[in-house]
């Protein structure tokens, strides 16, 4: 019978690899931004079942050998370029994605399966120039109380799986910083993208900057949503891990080939 070399596990990021991230990169940011009214919603899933949907050389990061799949609204606001000042009518819009965490190189990041917006010029530039999976949606984010907040969203991009998403939830007390090392810093604490390009013959992976998230504990009161089952994943059986987040102020450096 054949002799079937086994790949090498490929090292997880240490610690000291997360909490480098944090530090500001070189050079000037291409895009500035506010991230805000926030909700973090996690489960556990099976790390095999996530790879399978990766392209090859980026793997799946794990918390004590749990992966996991995040769904998160939220509220854009204040998007400029490093030229130019928030324009009116292009410089706040909602945004809704499907993400889970890789590494690369001993880099963790974020991997986006989807990422709807309500901005045509943000898709379009998303798309373009960032190589993210960025597709229009209709959105509405409303909030009846100091506490209470109601996101809806429906996916209308032409050529992609239908989705809706709706969810109400209260934010609670505010959270201490997560600790390096915890579950909350694993989650949370992510200061690279990655992307690739259609045929995932090239990978991208971009830098962003910002100040620990401010977190506060949040209560999911309504969830529905198709989003995780477009993407071809099934139903997270579990109740989710929910945080509360925001705001931020965001930097973002241009795409580099890896």
């Amino acid at each position: 019978m054949p002799d079937f070399a086994l790949s090498p596990p490929v090292p997880a990021p240490t610690l000291a690899d997360r909490l480098a991230l944090r530090e500001r990169p070189l050079g000037t940011p291409l895009l500035r931004q506010e991230w805000k009214e926030l909700l973090f919603l996690h489960w556990p899933v099976p790390p095999d079942l996530l790879q399978a949907h990766l392209p090859p050389r980026l793997r799946i990061d794990t918390f004590d050998g749990q992966a996991w799949l995040a769904v998160v609204p939220f509220q854009m606001a204040k998007v400029r370029t490093r030229a130019t000042p928030p324009m009116p009518g292009t410089d706040e819009f909602l945004e809704l994605n499907v993400r889970t965490y890789v590494h690369l190189d001993g880099v963790p990041g974020v991997w986006f399966f989807s990422l709807d917006a309500t901005s045509a010029l943000a898709v379009w530039v998303a798309r373009t120039f960032f190589h993210l999976p960025y597709l229009r949606a209709d959105m509405r984010l409303d909030s009846p109380s100091a506490q209470l907040r109601q996101f809806a969203a429906r996916r209308t991009h032409g050529g992609a799986p239908p989705a809706h998403f709706r969810a109400t939830w209260k934010i609670g007390a505010p959270l201490p910083p997560a600790e390096p090392g915890s579950l909350a810093f694993f989650l949370t604490e992510r200061y690279c993208l990655y992307a690739s390009n259609k045929a995932r013959t090239k990978l991208y992976r971009g830098r962003v900057a910002h100040q620990p998230w401010p977190l506060s504990a949040a209560q999911v009161l309504h969830y529905e949503s198709s989003l995780v089952e477009s993407h071809g994943l099934p139903t997270p059986s579990s109740a989710p891990l929910v945080h509360a987040g925001g705001p931020v102020s965001v930097e973002l450096w241009p795409m580099q080939q890896v």
